[in-house]
Formats: C-alpha cells, structure tokens, sequence
C-alpha cells in the first residue's frame, strides 16, 4: 500500500471515529490539534482542545446528548503531503424529547475538517459544519 493509500485509509478511519466518538469528550478530543478549532451547526467557534472538551462536557449533561450525528465522506485532497481537506455530509438524528427539543435542527449539514499530519497521525485542525437547508 502506497503512503497514499495510507493517508487515504487513516483519514477515513478518522471521519468514522469522529461520529463514532461524539459522545466521548476524551476519545473525541483525541482526535484534535491542540489549538484546534470547531465551528458547531450552530455557528458556535470553540478554540482549543480545553475549550472543546469543556463544551462537549455541557452539551452532553444536556438534551443535545440525544443529537446524534452519521458522517458520509464525500472527498479527500492533498494540498500538501502533511494537510487534508476533508468533506462530508453530516446526517443529523434528533432523539430528544419532543418536550424538550426547542428549535427543530437541520437534518444534514456539509461538513469540512483541515487535517494535519503531526508525527505520523492525522489530526483534526479546523472543523466547521454548515446546515443543509431543504
């Protein structure tokens, strides 16, 4: 398998582990730079590992652990060998109870993370999610 070929497998198996891991603030977490940067659906930016955990921490103690998201990976490019551009359709799986759940969420959002390559692992930079109006 070519270098190629590796990064290609590694950031797939990084786009699943960012859905599979949304409930687990340290796994998730794991997966980031640590000056990191994530721009929720909501439009929210949270700087820095710290910050996102803290966030994923409060979102989880509330209603928003029962939004549960699936990522659909779309494109993968190379601008240089150790950065990523990565795309995908982030499906959006609102459980809470109807009692509870506020404002109706967007069903789909294109998201968009910036990887780097740092010691040989992939990691996320830069993550933003734009709704997906119907």
């Amino acid at each position: 398998m070519s270098t190629r070929e590796q990064d290609i497998a590694a950031i797939e198996r990084l786009v699943r582990d960012a859905a599979r891991l949304q409930s687990d603030v340290d796994g998730f977490t794991g997966l980031l730079t640590e000056d990191a940067v994530i721009v929720n659906f909501g439009g929210r930016v949270v700087r820095g590992r710290a910050e996102i955990a803290e966030a994923m921490r409060q979102a989880l103690a509330s209603p928003l652990a029962d939004v549960i998201t699936e990522n659909e990976l779309e494109d993968i490019r190379f601008p240089r060998p150790d950065v990523a551009l990565v795309g995908f359709v982030k499906h959006v799986s609102d459980r809470r109870d109807p009692k509870v759940r506020g404002a109706e969420l967007e069903q789909r959002g294109r998201s968009t993370f910036v990887l780097v390559k740092e010691d040989g692992r992939w990691l996320v930079s830069y993550a933003q999610t734009t709704p997906i109006r119907a």
